[in-house]
């Protein structure tokens, strides 16, 4: 059995916790002028305030797939619909400021497990597994195709949105173009939309495809079995007084508004994670980093060392010679 992995980051100690216990351990701060942020700084700076509503860049697809409708392939590429991947996230450090490492342990001697000695298993009963080969897990696996392919055609209002999962936004490959487009139109003109099954990653995966304007978008959808019977959830059995009806309708229509605008409003905390980050970085406050070790290796000019070795031969033999003379003069009086 493997021990359990540490949290995740974002769900450890606060912030001020964490550099609360880096001060105390003495760890070296470097201190930097205010306005000195390296360049690599401005960069995530940069990334991070697109992610709180700045401007960003133009999205990159992050796969590729065809939309198989009848005897129509409709090359595509898929785009990640959300930035969550730049929200402010913290790495867990040492107290001496350097970055830690997960670490596999068996969890009945307490030895570490190396990560290429791992082999997976299915729990069926109390600390009872069977294990599974690669080869074993490959074979089972759903051949990654990269096709969409359309079943069948839904309503798509019937489509609860307890199945949606994660979302994705489809746009034409090259050559795609006047088919993606009168896919989309089709399915606005007639208000369905492409229930498919999608083979990535080795997996396959239940999605629902559907016009938005000018585009497709790609819903991952739960599978039946996945998703959770609303009817074993308590739900309020309290009359409801028609004078109560009234003013309840009343209230909702003070605050209500036509059109459904999300750029109203932000991420507070994020936003206030982030402005906290930058202060600390321009003010060059509590900034940690690994202690360099002094190196004793030293640095050799390879033409220097040459030089001083041929100068070195050079006297030698020049040495050799001297000493030589005075044997030879004794040798030849004799």
């Amino acid at each position: 059995m493997l021990a359990a992995p540490p949290p995740d980051a974002d769900s450890g100690p606060p912030a001020s916790d964490c550099l609360r216990s880096v001060r105390q351990s003495g760890a070296q701060p470097i201190i930097r002028p205010p306005g000195s942020a390296s360049n690599r700084w401005s960069g995530s700076r940069r990334r991070l305030r697109r992610a709180h509503g700045g401007a960003g860049m133009s999205p990159r697809p992050i796969a590729t797939a065809t939309i198989s409708f009848g005897l129509v392939s409709i090359p595509c590429q898929l785009y990640s619909s959300a930035e969550n991947s730049q929200k402010v996230r913290f790495n867990f450090l040492s107290p001496e400021g350097t970055r830690v490492k997960q670490q596999y342990v068996d969890a009945k001697t307490g030895e570490p497990v190396e990560r290429r000695d791992l082999i997976k298993g299915y729990q069926f009963a109390k600390d009872q597994y069977v294990t599974f080969k690669p080869e074993e897990l490959k074979a089972l696996e759903a051949e990654a195709t990269q096709a969409i392919e359309i079943v069948e055609f839904v309503p798509v209002d019937q489509v609860e949105r307890a199945y949606i999962g994660k979302t994705y936004y489809l746009g034409p490959a090259r050559g795609g173009d006047k088919a993606y487009s009168l896919l989309g139109a089709a399915m606005k003109k007639t208000g369905w939309a492409a229930l498919a099954k999608y083979a990535a990653r080795g997996k396959q995966y239940l999605v629902l495809v559907r016009p938005v304007g000018d585009h497709l978008v790609l819903e991952q959808l739960h599978y039946a079995h996945e998703v959770r019977d609303i009817a074993a959830v308590p739900s309020g059995e309290g009359e409801v007084v028609e004078a109560e009806l009234g003013l309840a309708v009343q209230l909702i229509e003070q605050i209500a508004s036509e059109d459904f605008d999300p750029s109203k409003y932000e991420d507070e905390v994020g936003q206030r994670m982030l402005e906290a980050v930058e202060r600390k970085v321009a003010d060059g406050t509590e900034i940690t980093a690994p202690v360099e070790e002094e190196t004793t290796a030293q640095v050799i000019d390879l033409m220097a060392a040459l030089r001083a070795s041929v100068s070195s031969e050079t006297e030698t033999g020049a040495d050799d010679q001297a000493e030589s003379e005075p044997e030879k003069k004794k040798a030849a009086g004799s």
